[in-house]
C-alpha cells in the first residue's frame, strides 16, 4: 500500500488495488485536493482511519443525455413543490449531508476536517451546491466538484429530509448541465439509486480520458 507523506505526489493510478484504494496519508489542502480531482481521485475515510484516496475500476458516471426520470418522478417536477437553489447555502447543504442517517452506516465519512477543506473549494469556485427547498425549509440538496475547463462534476454526497427531495434537486442540476454541455457527471461508485437514474459504469481508463 502506497503511504503519502508530507509534499509528495500521487502515486499512478495503476498502484491502486483491487477495490480502488490508491494511497493512504497526505492532507486535505486544497492543492492536493484540486490535483486530486482532476486526476480522477478522491477522498473517502471515516474519523477512525487516516486520509484514504481512491480511484475505483470500474468508475460509476452519467452522461447527462442519458438522465432516466421515472414516471413518479415527472409528476413530482410537474407539480414544481420544491424550488431549487445553486450555492445559496453551501455549508448548510455540507452539515446536512454529514448528519444525515443513512442505512448501513453508523457515522460519516465528512469530518470536520472534510468539511472546512470543501468549503476552501467552494471559495475558490471549484465545490459547488444545489439546495430544494420547501418554501423556506432547506429539505434536499447535494454538493460536488466542478471541473469546468473538463466539463466534469464529481458528485460527492447528497441528503434528503423529504421524499424525492434530493433527487429533485439531482435532476434539475444534470438538465443544467446538459445544456451547459457538460460531458460527464462522476458518480464515483456504483449505488442502485444512481443506477435507477440513468448512471452506469464504464472502466476507469475511459473514464480518465475525460479528465486528460
Amino acid at each position: 500500500m502506497y503511504i503519502i507523506r508530507q509534499n509528495e505526489d500521487f502515486p499512478p493510478i495503476e498502484y491502486a488495488s483491487e477495490d480502488g484504494l490508491l494511497a493512504i496519508g497526505g492532507d486535505l489542502s486544497l492543492k492536493r485536493l484540486t490535483a486530486a480531482y482532476q486526476r480522477g481521485i478522491f477522498p473517502w475515510y471515516d474519523p477512525s482511519q487516516p486520509i484514504l484516496w481512491w480511484s475505483p475500476d470500474p468508475r460509476m458516471v452519467l452522461f447527462p443525455e442519458k438522465l432516466k426520470v421515472s414516471k413518479s418522478m415527472k409528476q413530482v417536477l410537474k407539480k414544481g413543490n420544491y424550488r431549487v437553489t445553486y450555492n445559496e447555502a453551501f455549508a448548510e447543504v455540507l452539515r446536512n449531508c454529514a448528519s444525515i442517517n443513512r442505512k448501513g452506516q453508523s457515522g460519516t465519512w465528512l469530518t470536520k476536517e472534510m468539511i472546512d477543506a470543501y468549503k476552501g473549494l467552494h471559495q475558490l469556485g471549484m465545490a459547488i451546491s444545489v439546495e430544494v427547498w420547501e418554501e423556506t425549509e432547506l429539505v434536499g440538496g447535494l454538493y460536488g466538484i466542478n471541473l469546468k475547463e473538463k466539463q466534469v462534476f464529481c458528485g460527492e454526497s447528497m441528503f434528503a429530509k423529504k421524499s424525492n427531495a434530493s433527487k429533485y434537486g439531482f435532476i434539475h442540476l444534470v438538465r443544467k448541465f446538459s445544456a451547459e454541455g457538460v460531458k460527464l457527471v462522476d458518480c464515483q461508485v456504483y449505488t442502485k439509486h444512481l443506477a435507477s437514474l440513468g448512471a452506469e459504469e464504464i472502466p476507469r481508463e475511459e473514464f480518465l480520458k475525460f479528465l486528460k
